[in-house]
């Protein structure tokens, strides 16, 4: 199974690491990054550098796709290679997924009319401009789509992937391995669970990022 990430300027890091992590752990599975062009690309706050091993052209037909989200996403929404090259993916991916905002790239590359998907929850409601259904859940799997809400919940999306991909006992044991079991030490995780007030302070910190 090839998993390709596409990279572009300012994506959370977590978003790329989290999922890479639980990919590449699976046996026989290989992960790809891949950019208009090879070489570094760095993160939202300009101080992280991941590799582009591969352009889009050398990659034209993974098995996976997973776009990640990022401070910059909405600035690469009108990148015509990079919107481009999801869409002809798209076409002969096993699976199509995002992470965070990474679902607007979807939406604008033509895939998330009339599903559900999910997203980062500050920017959530601008699915519907691509004509899908906002749902505020962690994970939202409609056919061969995988959406993941922010940042953090691509590794509940990879996990997702996996036990779908190859199966249940696969998943698990990446799991194990990452020793992936939560226990926040507070209960601001979420929209519903974040006290008075922390919401416009988690906006403030979004928009701080360079």
């Amino acid at each position: 199974m090839h998993v390709a990430i596409p990279l572009y300027p300012r994506f959370t890091a977590l978003d790329v690491a989290g999922p890479y992590t639980v990919l590449s752990m699976v046996p026989g599975c290989t992960v790809t990054l891949v950019a208009a062009d090879r070489g570094p690309v760095a993160d939202d706050f300009g101080t992280f550098l991941l590799a582009a091993t591969a352009s889009y052209e050398e990659v034209p037909a993974p098995d996976v796709i997973m776009v990640p989200g990022g401070t910059g996403t909405l600035d690469v929404l009108s990148d015509e290679a990079l919107v481009n090259w999801i869409r002809q993916a798209h076409e002969h991916t096993r699976w199509t997924t995002s992470v965070c905002t990474g679902s607007l790239l979807l939406g604008a590359a033509g895939l998330l009319e009339g599903l559900p998907a999910t997203s980062h929850w500050a920017l959530l409601d601008l699915l519907k401009q691509y004509g899908a259904e906002p749902v505020s859940t962690r994970v939202v799997h409609t056919g061969k789509i995988v959406t993941a809400a922010g940042v953090s919940a691509g590794i509940d999306m990879a996990l997702t992937l996996v036990g779908k991909a190859v199966d249940e006992e696969t998943a698990q044991s990446v799991q194990l391995a990452i020793e992936y079991d939560p226990e926040p030490p507070f209960t601001a995780g979420s929209l519903q669970t974040a006290p008075e007030g922390i919401p416009d302070r988690a906006l403030h910190l979004l928009t701080q990022t360079p």
